[in-house]
Protein backbone atom coordinates (compact mmCIF):
# COMPACT_ATOMS: atom_id res chain seq x y z
CA UNK A 1 0.00 0.00 0.00
CA UNK A 2 1.26 3.48 -0.88
CA UNK A 3 2.20 5.41 2.27
CA UNK A 4 1.83 9.21 2.44
CA UNK A 5 3.08 11.65 5.07
CA UNK A 6 0.99 14.83 5.49
CA UNK A 7 2.66 17.74 7.31
CA UNK A 8 0.01 20.44 7.73
CA UNK A 9 -0.64 22.60 10.81
CA UNK A 10 -4.29 23.36 10.03
CA UNK A 11 -6.19 20.54 11.73
CA UNK A 12 -9.29 20.79 9.53
CA UNK A 13 -7.27 20.72 6.31
CA UNK A 14 -5.11 17.87 7.59
CA UNK A 15 -8.16 15.82 8.58
CA UNK A 16 -9.79 16.44 5.21
CA UNK A 17 -6.68 15.35 3.31
CA UNK A 18 -6.22 12.25 5.45
CA UNK A 19 -9.85 11.11 5.22
CA UNK A 20 -9.92 11.68 1.46
CA UNK A 21 -6.68 9.83 0.73
CA UNK A 22 -7.60 6.95 3.04
CA UNK A 23 -10.84 6.53 1.05
CA UNK A 24 -8.71 6.45 -2.09
CA UNK A 25 -6.78 3.51 -0.66
CA UNK A 26 -3.64 5.21 0.69
CA UNK A 27 -2.04 4.77 4.10
CA UNK A 28 -1.58 8.17 5.77
CA UNK A 29 0.34 9.60 8.70
CA UNK A 30 -0.16 13.23 9.72
CA UNK A 31 1.90 15.80 11.62
CA UNK A 32 0.75 19.24 12.78
CA UNK A 33 4.22 20.75 13.08
CA UNK A 34 7.60 20.50 11.39
CA UNK A 35 9.37 18.71 14.23
CA UNK A 36 6.82 15.91 14.41
CA UNK A 37 6.84 15.69 10.61
CA UNK A 38 10.61 15.26 10.56
CA UNK A 39 10.46 12.60 13.29
CA UNK A 40 7.87 10.62 11.32
CA UNK A 41 9.90 10.99 8.12
CA UNK A 42 13.06 9.67 9.78
CA UNK A 43 11.23 6.69 11.31
CA UNK A 44 9.01 5.82 8.37
CA UNK A 45 9.34 4.78 4.74
CA UNK A 46 7.03 7.04 2.77
CA UNK A 47 6.18 7.06 -0.94
CA UNK A 48 5.04 10.71 -0.95
CA UNK A 49 5.07 13.77 1.31
CA UNK A 50 2.45 16.53 1.30
CA UNK A 51 4.09 19.58 2.87
CA UNK A 52 2.80 22.92 4.08
CA UNK A 53 5.40 25.70 4.13
CA UNK A 54 4.23 27.79 7.09
CA UNK A 55 4.77 25.36 9.97
CA UNK A 56 5.61 25.74 13.67
CA UNK A 57 8.81 24.23 15.10
CA UNK A 58 10.55 23.69 11.72
CA UNK A 59 9.48 25.56 8.60
CA UNK A 60 8.41 23.80 5.45
CA UNK A 61 11.30 25.36 3.54
CA UNK A 62 13.79 23.85 6.00
CA UNK A 63 12.08 20.47 5.73
CA UNK A 64 12.16 20.70 1.94
CA UNK A 65 15.93 21.08 2.05
CA UNK A 66 16.15 17.91 4.13
CA UNK A 67 13.69 15.93 2.03
CA UNK A 68 15.40 16.73 -1.28
CA UNK A 69 18.46 14.81 -0.06
CA UNK A 70 16.35 11.65 -0.21
CA UNK A 71 14.23 10.09 -2.94
CA UNK A 72 10.72 10.67 -1.57
CA UNK A 73 8.70 13.02 -3.84
CA UNK A 74 7.15 16.10 -2.24
CA UNK A 75 4.01 18.06 -3.11
CA UNK A 76 3.98 21.49 -1.48
CA UNK A 77 0.53 22.65 -0.34
CA UNK A 78 0.64 26.29 0.69
CA UNK A 79 -1.34 29.51 0.99
CA UNK A 80 1.79 31.24 -0.30
CA UNK A 81 0.53 31.34 -3.86
CA UNK A 82 2.54 34.09 -5.51
CA UNK A 83 4.54 33.10 -8.58
CA UNK A 84 7.83 33.65 -6.77
CA UNK A 85 6.69 31.34 -3.96
CA UNK A 86 5.89 28.54 -6.41
CA UNK A 87 9.17 29.06 -8.24
CA UNK A 88 11.12 28.95 -4.97
CA UNK A 89 9.39 25.77 -3.84
CA UNK A 90 9.95 23.99 -7.14
CA UNK A 91 13.57 25.10 -7.36
CA UNK A 92 14.15 23.77 -3.84
CA UNK A 93 13.10 20.31 -4.96
CA UNK A 94 9.31 20.07 -4.73
CA UNK A 95 7.81 17.77 -7.35
CA UNK A 96 4.58 19.78 -7.49
CA UNK A 97 3.05 22.89 -5.88
CA UNK A 98 -0.64 23.23 -5.01
CA UNK A 99 -1.94 26.57 -3.77
CA UNK A 100 -4.58 26.98 -1.07
CA UNK A 101 -7.50 27.01 -1.25
CA UNK A 102 -7.69 23.94 -3.48
CA UNK A 103 -10.31 21.50 -4.70
CA UNK A 104 -9.88 18.13 -3.01
CA UNK A 105 -10.33 16.41 -6.37
CA UNK A 106 -7.37 18.33 -7.75
CA UNK A 107 -5.25 17.23 -4.80
CA UNK A 108 -6.09 13.57 -5.47
CA UNK A 109 -5.24 14.03 -9.15
CA UNK A 110 -1.89 15.68 -8.27
CA UNK A 111 -1.08 12.84 -5.87
CA UNK A 112 -1.83 10.21 -8.51
CA UNK A 113 0.18 12.11 -11.14
CA UNK A 114 3.30 12.48 -8.98
CA UNK A 115 3.15 8.84 -7.87
CA UNK A 116 2.94 7.69 -11.49
CA UNK A 117 5.72 10.05 -12.58
CA UNK A 118 8.07 8.90 -9.82
CA UNK A 119 7.17 5.21 -10.12
CA UNK A 120 5.86 5.18 -6.55
CA UNK A 121 2.32 4.17 -7.45
CA UNK A 122 1.11 0.83 -6.15
CA UNK A 123 0.59 -1.79 -8.87
CA UNK A 124 -2.65 -2.81 -7.13
CA UNK A 125 -5.75 -0.71 -7.83
CA UNK A 126 -9.10 -1.38 -6.18
CA UNK A 127 -12.43 -0.05 -7.43
CA UNK A 128 -15.30 -1.43 -5.36
CA UNK A 129 -14.95 -5.22 -5.42
CA UNK A 130 -12.72 -5.16 -8.51
CA UNK A 131 -8.94 -5.39 -7.99
CA UNK A 132 -6.44 -4.78 -10.77
CA UNK A 133 -2.73 -5.59 -10.55
CA UNK A 134 -0.91 -3.66 -13.26
CA UNK A 135 2.31 -5.66 -12.78
CA UNK A 136 0.85 -9.14 -13.10
CA UNK A 137 -2.04 -7.90 -15.30
CA UNK A 138 -4.42 -9.87 -13.10
CA UNK A 139 -8.01 -8.81 -12.41
CA UNK A 140 -10.36 -10.16 -9.77
CA UNK A 141 -13.95 -9.36 -8.87
CA UNK A 142 -15.02 -10.31 -5.37
CA UNK A 143 -11.83 -12.38 -5.17
CA UNK A 144 -12.68 -14.37 -8.31
CA UNK A 145 -10.30 -14.06 -11.30
CA UNK A 146 -11.66 -12.29 -14.37
CA UNK A 147 -10.14 -13.20 -17.74
CA UNK A 148 -9.51 -10.14 -19.92
CA UNK A 149 -7.87 -9.86 -23.31
CA UNK A 150 -4.80 -7.66 -23.67
CA UNK A 151 -6.80 -4.76 -25.11
CA UNK A 152 -9.60 -5.13 -22.56
CA UNK A 153 -7.03 -4.91 -19.75
CA UNK A 154 -5.28 -1.87 -21.28
CA UNK A 155 -8.63 -0.15 -21.77
CA UNK A 156 -9.65 -0.89 -18.18
CA UNK A 157 -6.42 0.56 -16.76
CA UNK A 158 -6.79 3.69 -18.91
CA UNK A 159 -10.33 4.23 -17.62
CA UNK A 160 -9.22 3.70 -14.02
CA UNK A 161 -6.30 6.12 -14.34
CA UNK A 162 -8.78 8.75 -15.57
CA UNK A 163 -11.72 7.88 -13.32
CA UNK A 164 -14.64 10.35 -13.36
CA UNK A 165 -13.19 12.00 -16.47
CA UNK A 166 -15.03 11.87 -19.80
CA UNK A 167 -12.63 10.44 -22.38
CA UNK A 168 -13.34 10.81 -26.07
CA UNK A 169 -13.36 7.78 -28.33
CA UNK A 170 -10.37 8.88 -30.38
CA UNK A 171 -8.20 9.22 -27.27
CA UNK A 172 -9.26 5.82 -25.95
CA UNK A 173 -8.74 4.08 -29.26
CA UNK A 174 -5.38 5.64 -30.10
CA UNK A 175 -4.06 5.10 -26.54
CA UNK A 176 -5.00 1.41 -26.43
CA UNK A 177 -4.64 0.31 -30.04
CA UNK A 178 -1.77 2.68 -30.93
CA UNK A 179 -3.35 3.38 -34.27
CA UNK A 180 -5.10 6.29 -35.96
CA UNK A 181 -8.79 6.55 -35.12
CA UNK A 182 -10.81 6.70 -38.32
CA UNK A 183 -14.21 7.22 -36.69
CA UNK A 184 -15.28 3.56 -36.69
CA UNK A 185 -16.59 2.98 -33.14
CA UNK A 186 -17.34 -0.74 -33.38
CA UNK A 187 -14.03 -2.08 -32.02
CA UNK A 188 -13.96 0.26 -29.03
CA UNK A 189 -17.66 -0.08 -28.29
CA UNK A 190 -17.44 -3.89 -28.37
CA UNK A 191 -14.56 -3.88 -25.90
CA UNK A 192 -16.47 -1.53 -23.60
CA UNK A 193 -19.50 -3.82 -23.71
CA UNK A 194 -17.38 -6.85 -22.82
CA UNK A 195 -15.78 -4.99 -19.89
CA UNK A 196 -19.21 -3.99 -18.62
CA UNK A 197 -20.39 -7.59 -18.79
CA UNK A 198 -17.30 -9.25 -17.30
CA UNK A 199 -17.07 -6.78 -14.40
CA UNK A 200 -20.81 -6.21 -13.97
CA UNK A 201 -20.14 -2.51 -14.57
CA UNK A 202 -23.15 -1.64 -16.71
CA UNK A 203 -23.70 1.54 -14.67
CA UNK A 204 -20.06 2.14 -13.74
CA UNK A 205 -18.71 2.63 -17.27
CA UNK A 206 -20.93 5.43 -18.52
CA UNK A 207 -21.53 6.43 -22.11
CA UNK A 208 -20.98 10.17 -22.51
CA UNK A 209 -23.15 11.41 -25.38
CA UNK A 210 -21.14 12.49 -28.44
CA UNK A 211 -17.86 12.16 -26.52
CA UNK A 212 -17.03 8.64 -25.40
CA UNK A 213 -16.91 6.95 -22.00
CA UNK A 214 -16.32 7.70 -18.33
CA UNK A 215 -15.58 5.41 -15.39
CA UNK A 216 -17.85 6.67 -12.62
CA UNK A 217 -16.33 6.17 -9.17
CA UNK A 218 -17.86 7.65 -6.03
Amino acid sequence: MVSILIIEDDTSISNLIVSTLVREGYKCDAALDGRTGLDLYEKGNYDLILLDLMLPEISGYNLLEIFREGTTPVIVISAMNQVQDRIRGLKMGADDYLSKPFQIGELVARVESVLRRTNKASPVITIGDVTVNTDSRAVTKGGIPVELTTKEFDLLVLLIQNKNVALNRSYLYESVWHDWYNGDTRTLDNHIQRLRKKLDWADTIETVFRIGYRLKVR
